[in-house]
């Protein structure tokens, strides 16, 4: 499991970070709340635990950023703030669980395997993938713009899902390549840019919120502008 710690107490940061590596758990730590949007958008993580006061942007500002691109990351908020106006905040922003420290690494661990368990049921039962007013059907392989049915061959719903499970996250040719046409990336073919074109055409072009968007030498990024 692949876990972001956002912490900028030394001391905590360290006890935790070795505490869940000792049990196996892959975790990158940011020092603040920049550094963990950065990581965040750049990786791909199981859960995300957020100390709420954290330098530049706050815990509550990460988790709802957090949340606004990948609603079924569980997040869980740290703090040494333990007041009821507190802990509403951070649920509202979209905080799964709260932790108030100081606290035992045991509950943290029972609060860690409790949140990736109910996330990973729902994942199996939810076979819709959903960006903005875009769906996706992977059981009855239809996507839907609204109240508009958007036909689409194999390769482009293909090419889709990927984008939309991928949604917040620049993906290049590269990855398209492998992870769509399961083979290298070859650099005189422009087929990614072709069947990326076509898909412009067919969920952008008579919408006015556009959802894929280029990042020139880099690749593509799938999100509500």
């Amino acid at each position: 499991m692949n876990i972001l710690l956002v912490e900028d107490e030394a001391k905590v940061a360290s006890f935790i970070k070795q505490g869940l590596e000792e049990q196996g758990y892959v975790v990158d730590l940011a020092t603040d709340g920049q550094m963990g949007l950065t990581l965040f958008l750049k990786g791909s993580y199981d859960v995300a635990v957020l100390d709420v006061i954290v330098p530049f942007i706050s815990g509550v500002e990460l988790c709802r950023a957090i949340k606004n691109n990948k609603p079924s990351l569980p997040v869980i908020m740290l703090t040494a703030l333990g007041t009821t106006e507190d802990k509403v905040n951070g649920f509202e922003a979209g905080a799964d669980d709260y932790l108030v420290k100081p606290f035992e690494f045991r509950e943290l661990l029972l609060r860690l395997k409790a949140l990736t368990r109910r996330s990973q049921r729902e994942e199996v039962v939810s076979h819709v993938l959903t960006v903005a007013d875009l769906t996706l059907d992977l059981d009855k392989k239809v996507a839907h713009r609204g109240n508009k049915q958007i036909d689409l061959t194999a390769k482009e719903f293909g090419l889709l899902e990927y984008l939309m499970r991928n949604k917040g996250r620049v993906v290049s040719k590269i990855d398209i390549s492998e992870k769509v046409w399961d083979i290298d990336f070859d650099t005189g073919t422009n087929v990614v840019e072709v069947y990326i074109n076509i898909l412009r055409k067919k969920i952008d072009r008579d919408f006015e919120d556009k959802l894929i968007h280029t990042r020139i030498g880099m690749g593509y990024i799938f999100e509500k502008a």
